[in-house]
């Protein structure tokens, strides 16, 4: 039996479009990984990944933006952790997908 078609409307398109966006960058990818087990400060997340803190800065604001990771503040510290179990999932598929090939 055929599922009935619904078209989506253009904000969904920008959701859905915006959400791939997010997971076919690396650094993102390796940050959203990261975040997967437990919450991390920016430091700590540059340390764990051997990336710059201003890279790591701008890619959490970026995720931040898409509501996929969340902070909260600890004196002048933000620890980050993810915020989108359902993204989160999608990226833990595939990163299980990719592994298995």
């Amino acid at each position: 039996m055929e599922k009935e078609y619904e078209s989506l409307d253009e904000e969904t398109l920008f959701i859905v479009s915006q959400t791939f966006k997010a997971l076919s960058d690396p650094t993102r990818i390796r940050i959203l990984h990261l975040l997967s087990s437990g919450e991390y400060s920016v430091t700590e997340i540059a340390n764990r990944l051997s990336l710059l803190q201003s890279t790591v800065s701008h890619q959490l604001r970026f995720l931040k933006n898409l509501r996929l990771v969340k902070y909260r503040r600890e004196g002048t510290t933000l620890y980050y952790s993810y915020d989108d179990e359902h993204v989160l999932n999608i990226l833990e598929q595939t990163i299980r997908h990719a592994r298995d090939h």
